[in-house]
């Protein structure tokens, strides 16, 4: 039987770092990565047959879990359809309509195939509804690989050390502006200096990139006020936050709403897929309505749009509030059993999903979370993969849990916890 060691020397040979996305490498917790089988409700399988439970989730889509029945039966009835058509399908007016419906902030939707595209999207819409050329971003926010927002950039940037990348020119980057994560000041401060050629402010309104760092009081509700003093737009990427934190979004949880919006991954219910949302007014500006190109031969495939519209009916029954609360139950003594341990440990959550930085001082920015000590949550990492309990592989990620988790998968969590020694 091949194993995953043995095919991770192969994807070596084939596959650069023998990865499609630099994160999944577990290089940052000193480990190779896992080839996955199979996932079904809260678990995943590996090649070798090993059963898991799983907290990352796709890196957070799955918020029903692995292949749930309704999302399936959705994919499975579009498949035998057509796989693509590179023309409008129904599913596409299904999807957007839920979406919008949920959204305060969406009036119309662009579809697209991920959450950079979505990223990419929405600063051409905001540049070109503007005449403006400079964007401001946060110190530890991603928001996908566009060029020009790489700069000081969280997730895998963050876990591999990478403080920009090569291949970017400096040109491309020079109209990115940059301040700290809620830092409220260093914002007014910029928009003083550059407000009448900022074309948009966009973050994640819950930094979930640099792990878990939630926005302090105020900090988005002043940035809303600042952009619309300058007139310039607010772009929340909410491809982590978008029908996770809650089914409207950080916008509906926080009662702040931006002028464009990013989503992806819970959207497509497992498929590739993003969107970018908002006002009809600006978002008009894209082609054909108006002159901002933006295109792509996959957008809105079907068998993505019947999975997302799926997965999005499905929750929209489902009770956010009582999964927060035992989410952040299980994060709180996740975070006692191993503060026993390792010392005093800062806990973030929000929603469904948490990290636990392992540092005593508040996380509330970039440089903030990066004082937390990664050797030990790599320690933490490799014994709890041998307890069957899968992990985010990076200290800088979000753990995630979902409407599939039971009480017994989150006690089981809690026991393999108890028996790692830090």
């Amino acid at each position: 039987m091949t194993d995953s060691t043995e095919l991770n020397a192969k994807a070596r040979e084939l596959i650069p770092g023998g990865v499609n996305s630099p994160v999944r490498s577990c290089r940052s917790v000193g480990t190779e990565p896992l080839f996955i089988r199979q996932g079904y409700g809260s678990r995943i399988v590996t090649v070798e047959g090993k059963e898991m439970i799983d907290f990352v989730l796709s890196w957070g889509p799955l918020l029903l879990g692995h292949a749930h029945p309704e999302v399936l039966r959705a994919a499975h009835e579009a498949l035998d359809r057509g796989s693509s058509f590179g023309a409008p399908c129904t599913g596409e007016l299904d999807l957007a309509e839920l979406i919008i419906d949920a959204l305060p902030g969406v009036e119309m939707v662009r579809l697209v195939n991920s959450g950079t595209e979505a990223s990419m999207s929405a600063i051409r819409a905001a540049r070109a509804y503007t005449g403006r050329n400079k964007v401001l971003k946060f110190q530890g926010n991603y928001h996908g690989h566009v060029d020009s927002l790489l700069a000081q950039a969280g997730s895998g940037m963050a876990t591999l050390s990478i403080p920009g990348t090569p291949g970017v020119p400096e040109d491309t980057v020079k109209d990115t502006l940059i301040a700290p994560y809620n830092d409220v000041q260093a914002v007014r401060d910029i928009f003083a200096e550059h407000g009448k050629d900022i074309a948009a402010l966009i973050l994640e309104p819950v930094a979930g990139n640099m792990g878990t760092v939630l926005p302090q009081a105020e900090f988005l509700s002043e940035l809303r006020r600042i952009t619309r003093e300058y007139g310039a737009q607010l772009i929340f990427d909410e491809v982590i936050t978008g029908f996770r934190v809650a089914y409207s979004g950080a916008q509906g949880y926080f009662g702040v709403t931006p002028d464009l919006t990013c989503l992806g991954k819970i959207i497509g219910g497992g498929f590739p897929v993003g969107a970018v949302g908002g006002h009809r007014e600006i978002m008009e500006i894209f082609a054909p309505s108006g002159g901002v190109y933006q295109a792509g031969t996959l957008a809105g495939n079907p068998v993505a749009m019947a999975s997302g519209a799926a997965t999005l009916r499905t929750l929209a029954r489902m009770d956010y509030a009582e999964l927060e609360r035992r989410t952040r139950e299980f994060a709180s003594e996740l975070q006692q059993i191993l503060s026993s341990q390792a010392g005093p440990i800062h806990l973030n959550c929000i929603g469904s999903l948490f990290t636990l930085f392992f540092t005593p001082d508040p996380v509330t920015d970039f440089a903030s979370a990066q004082k937390t000590d990664t050797s030990l949550y790599g320690s933490f990492y490799r014994q709890m993969r041998e307890y069957d309990i899968y992990l985010s592989p990076a200290n800088f990620e979000c753990t995630f849990t979902s409407f599939a988790h039971s009480d017994e998968d989150l006690h089981t969590a809690l026991e393999a916890a108890k028996k790692v020694r830090l």
